[in-house]
C-alpha cells in the first residue's frame, strides 16, 4: 500500500509529541508512527515514576532524623514495600493517560508499528509505503545491558522494569552511577534494601568540579557503599549474583543496571539517506535545526545521542517540527545546559562544568552549606556549590552543586545563564531571609571579592555581616 503525507513523524515519546505539536500549528497533513506503549518513557519509566519512589523512600527516611526536632518513636515505623510499589505504579498510570490520548486524537494518522526509512522521503511500516515531504526521527533510547548479563535473566533489571516489580528484593547492586544510578541507589537504600553502588569513573551523577564531587560522595555513602573507579564484574554465585568492582566485591539478588541508554537506531534505515554514519552509528546532525545534512529528515531526543534529557527533547522535538514546516531557515538558540539528580541533597551543573572551563581565565565561588542558617534549622546542612565567572568582566558561566533544594537555586543560575548576566547583577537580586537562597549568596559574594571594584556603588555591594544567624 503507497501513501503520501507532508510530515511523517517517528516515535511518540517526549520529542515526536512535542514536534507533532508545532507540525500541527501549520498542517494537518501528518502520521505518527510508534513502536511499543505510547505512554512517553518518562511519564511510563522515567521521570515520573522514579520521583514517586524517591518520594515514598525519603518519607520512610525522615524518621531517622525526627528526634533531631524533638519528636520519638519514630523506630517503631516500617514500610510496605509492595504498597510502595502499587502506588508507584498507580500514579504511573495516571500519567501516561495524556500521552496516550494522542494516538485516539489521531485516529487513523497514528500508526502503531515499527518502521525504517528506505531513503530520505519514504517510509515503510508493515506493508504500507508512506512518501513524506519531511521525515521527523523521534524514536527514543533504551537501557543499556551487556550482552553476558542477559543470561542472568529477571535478576537483571532496568529503569524499564524496576517499577513493575511487585516486591524488591533485599540486597541490589546498582551498577552505574550518573543521575539514574544514584537517583535509584540511594532511593532504594532509604527504603531499606541493603544496596551497593558501582562505577567505572570515580565520580557521581557527572560532576566534574572535585570539591563538589566529594560532597556528593560523602552525603551518598550515609545511604549505601560506592565503589567508584573500576568497572564492575558479575559472577553467579550460589543462589545470588557476585558484583566485583574497586577491590571490593558484593552478593546481590538483583543488580539494577544503570549504564545509561543506547538511541534506538538499529533497524531504522539511516545507511539508506546516503549520508556518513559515525563509529556510534549517528549521522550529522545540526544542534540548532535537528536536520540531518542538508536532507529533509530530522533526528530529534535521545536518539541522537546528545541531551538526553526531557526538557532537551522536548526543545529538540519544537526545533524539528518547526523547521520542518518553516518556510524560511530558521536556526534556535539552545538553552544553557542544566542537569538535576534529584538525590539528596540535589546534585547537578547549570551552564559550563568545572572541567570545560580554563582555570587561567575563571574565578570560583563557593559555599558550604554545613554552617548556613536554614540549612542548620532544617537539618539539611550539608552539601557544597561552586559558582565560575570569568575573570574579565564578571560573567556567570555555570555552577555545580551537592546543596540541599539545589533543584530550585539551579533554577535561579538558569536565569542567570540565559540572560547573561554577571555577578554584580546577581547580587542586586533580592535574597529574603531566611532562605537556603542566601548560601547561594554566599558564593556569589566569594566572587564578587575576586573582581575589581569598578567604581560600582550599589546594594550589589552590600557585604555580610559576619553573623550566622542572620546571613
Amino acid at each position: 500500500m503507497s501513501e503520501r503525507a507532508e510530515i511523517v513523524i517517528i516515535g511518540a515519546g517526549t520529542t515526536g509529541l512535542s514536534a507533532l505539536r508545532e507540525v500541527r500549528r501549520h498542517t494537518e497533513d501528518v502520521l505518527l508512527i510508534n513502536d511499543g506503549h505510547w505512554g512517553t518513557t518518562c511519564a511510563a519509566v522515567g521521570c515520573m515514576p522514579s520521583k514517586a519512589l524517591i518520594a515514598a523512600a525519603d518519607a520512610f527516611h525522615a524518621r531517622k532524623g525526627l528526634s533531631e526536632f524533638g519528636v520519638s518513636g519514630a523506630d517503631d515505623l516500617t514500610i510496605d514495600i509492595p504498597a510502595v510499589m502499587r502506588r508507584v505504579r498507580r500514579l504511573r498510570d495516571d500519567f501516561v493517560k495524556g500521552p496516550q490520548s494522542v494516538r485516539e486524537t489521531l485516529g487513523e494518522r497514528a500508526i502503531s508499528g515499527r518502521a525504517r526509512l528506505a531513503g530520505p522521503q519514504e517510509v515503510i511500516v508493515g506493508d504500507r509505503r508512506i512518501r513524506a515531504g519531511k521525515i521527523i526521527l523521534a524514536p527514543g533510547s533504551t537501557p543499556i545491558v551487556p550482552k553476558p548479563w542477559r543470561a542472568f535473566g529477571e535478576r537483571i533489571l532496568t529503569s524499564d522494569t524496576l517499577f513493575e516489580q511487585a516486591d524488591l528484593p533485599a540486597r541490589i547492586a546498582v551498577v552505574g552511577l550518573g543521575a539514574i544510578g544514584v537517583e535509584l541507589a540511594q532511593a532504594l537504600a532509604r527504603l531499606g534494601i541493603t544496596v551497593a553502588g558501582f562505577d567505572a569513573l570515580d565520580t557521581v551523577a557527572g560532576i566534574s568540579d572535585p570539591k563538589v564531587r566529594d560532597s556528593a560522595i560523602t552525603a551518598l555513602q550515609k545511604d549505601f557503599a560506592l565503589h567508584l573507579g573500576a568497572p564492575a564484574e558479575l559472577a553467579a554465585h550460589a543462589d545470588a549474583l557476585r558484583v566485583g568492582g574497586a577491590g571490593s566485591s558484593f552478593e546481590a539478588d538483583a543488580v539494577l543496571a544503570a549504564l545509561g541508554r543506547r538511541p534506538q537506531l538499529e533497524g531504522l534505515g539511516l545507511d539508506t539517506l546516503g549520508v556518513d554514519l559515525d563509529e556510534r552509528g549517528q549521522p550529522p546532525v545540526d544542534p540548532q535545526t535537528m536536520q540531518i545534512a542538508d536532507l529533509p529528515v530530522y533526528l530529534a531526543g535521545d536518539a541522537n545521542g546528545e541531551r538526553a534529557l526531557l526538557h532537551e527533547a522536548a526543545d529538540e522535538g519544537h526545533i524539528a517540527g518547526r523547521h520542518a514546516v518553516a518556510t524560511r531557515d530558521e536556526r534556535l538558540r539552545r538553552r544553557p545546559a542544566m542537569a538535576i539528580t534529584f538525590a539528596e541533597p540535589n546534585i547537578g551543573m547549570v551552564g559550563a562544568r568545572h572541567a570545560d572551563l580554563d582555570p587561567d581565565t575563571t574565578l570560583i565561588g563557593e559555599v558550604d552549606f554545613a554552617r548556613q542558617g536554614r540549612a542548620r534549622v532544617m537539618a539539611a546542612n550539608h552539601g557544597v556549590m561552586r559558582l565560575y565567572a570569568r575573570k574579565s568582566d564578571g560573567r556567570f558561566l555555570g555552577a555545580e552543586f551537592c546543596a540541599p533544594a539545589g533543584e530550585h537555586m539551579a533554577h535561579l543560575l538558569g536565569l542567570a545563564a540565559t540572560h547573561g548576566m554577571r555577578v554584580c547583577e546577581m547580587l542586586a537580586m533580592p535574597f529574603y531571609h531566611p532562605v537556603l537562597e542566601e548560601g547561594l549568596r554566599t558564593a556569589l559574594r566569594d566572587l564578587d571579592r575576586q573582581l575589581p571594584d569598578e567604581g560600582r556603588s550599589d546594594l550589589a555591594q552590600c557585604p555580610a555581616l559576619g553573623i550566622e544567624a542572620l546571613e
